[in-house]
């Protein structure tokens, strides 16, 4: 095999591909980054058996034929040439690899390619279709609520729920829930996928965040590919029944407030100030008919700050980690943001009429200290 291609084409291709490359694994080939250049395209892979990218780079084929790479190896070498310049890559009958730039030349092993693992194959004949900046925007507003802990694998996903023209994004962490809805064109589709955070992750970085770009969505009942432009990423899904989310939400609510989002937010970032790991106290919000009192009282120090409402119903003493109530609200793009919350035990709701929904769980604090 003998190609060349500019290096800031190559780059990006190992870019995408690598995040889809095993970093501890004992099979070399699963380190590997496959360069297909058996037809008329070049093609780069990486599979790491649970998530695999394909790509496809611009560039000449002068011989035809395929080797796998070390990927780390040839991200190395790619990132220290010249900007703008040509490169070739030649591999031999013995796998021997030349990668030549200029006055540089990197000599290296490869591996056969008929050793790295094909991606699976599945029917295309159930999918939808979601526009890049759509979905990117989707996992923006959930993703931080996936768990990171493996004792519950369920949780380390996030569910995707298709049901005809509408589809939501779903995670959980044990402590709170992020759902993001949003329309699609009618799909006579009734489905539900699990699909790993790391998948979604990866999936994030790589869209341009195109209004024009057109995603299209294909799955079985093992995996899910994301297909877009020259790129495909391919998932297996976690397997298991997803939480039965809307037994967990709620309309019923004795206080609703309605409140400037940065001035909340950067009330709770002064309130962070106190937080170290070894004392984590929850922030405590006073509610009444015109103002909210934001109170936090640590070792170090105490805070407290008042900011205007507009509330409806009850007054409440509440308390939360303030981590979570910023997490939500940082992507949540509103100017003002509408809070339900039925008593200082039961969980508060950050949602508007349609489009998200943010359940977080209050703490336990005592009322006296207040």
């Amino acid at each position: 095999m003998r190609i060349s291609c500019n290096k800031e084409e190559l780059q990006r291709g190992v870019n995408i591909v690598s995040k889809a490359v095993s970093k501890k694994t004992s099979m070399k080939i699963l380190e590997c980054i496959l360069i297909d250049a058996s037809s008329d395209k070049i093609k780069l892979t990486g599979n790491d058996m649970e998530l695999g990218i394909k790509t496809i780079i611009e560039g000449d084929i002068e011989d035809t034929g395929s080797i796998a790479l070390d990927a780390k190896f040839l991200g190395d070498i790619i990132r220290t040439l010249p900007a703008n310049s040509e490169i070739t890559i030649d591999s031999d009958k013995n796998y021997t690899t030349y990668i030549t730039c200029e006055n540089s030349q990197f000599k290296l092993s490869g591996l056969p390619s008929d050793e790295f693992t094909n991606l699976p194959v599945i029917e295309k004949d159930k999918y939808i279709e979601i526009s890049s900046l759509t979905l990117k925007e989707m996992i923006r507003q959930t993703i931080f609520s996936i768990s990171t802990l493996d004792n519950n694998k369920i949780m380390t996903g996030e569910l995707l729920e298709i049901n005809n023209d509408v589809i939501r994004l779903v995670s959980l962490d044990g402590h709170r829930i992020s759902i993001r809805n949003t329309n699609i064109n009618s799909s006579e589709i009734n489905k539900k996928l699990i699909i790993p955070g790391k998948t979604l992750n990866e999936i994030s970085k790589i869209l341009s965040g195109d209004t024009e770009e057109i995603i299209s969505i294909y799955f079985d009942n093992n995996h899910v590919i994301f297909e877009f432009e020259d790129t495909l990423v391919v998932s297996r899904l976690i397997e298991g029944e997803y939480f039965n989310i809307d037994q967990m939400l709620s309309n019923d609510y004795e206080t609703k407030l309605v409140i400037n989002k940065r001035q909340f937010m950067n009330s709770i970032d002064r309130s962070m100030i106190y937080l170290t790991e070894s004392d984590k106290k929850p922030l405590i919000l006073s509610i009444n008919d015109t103002e909210m009192d934001l109170m936090m009282r640590t070792t170090k120090g105490e805070f407290k700050e008042n900011i205007e409402v507009n509330k409806e119903g009850k007054d409440i003493l509440i308390g939360f980690n303030p981590k979570f109530l910023k997490d939500a609200l940082s992507v949540i793009d509103d100017e003002d943001i509408t809070i339900y919350m039925m008593n200082a035990k039961a969980p508060c709701f950050i949602k508007d009429e349609n489009t998200y929904t943010y359940l977080i769980l209050p703490v336990n604090f005592n009322v006296n200290s207040f």
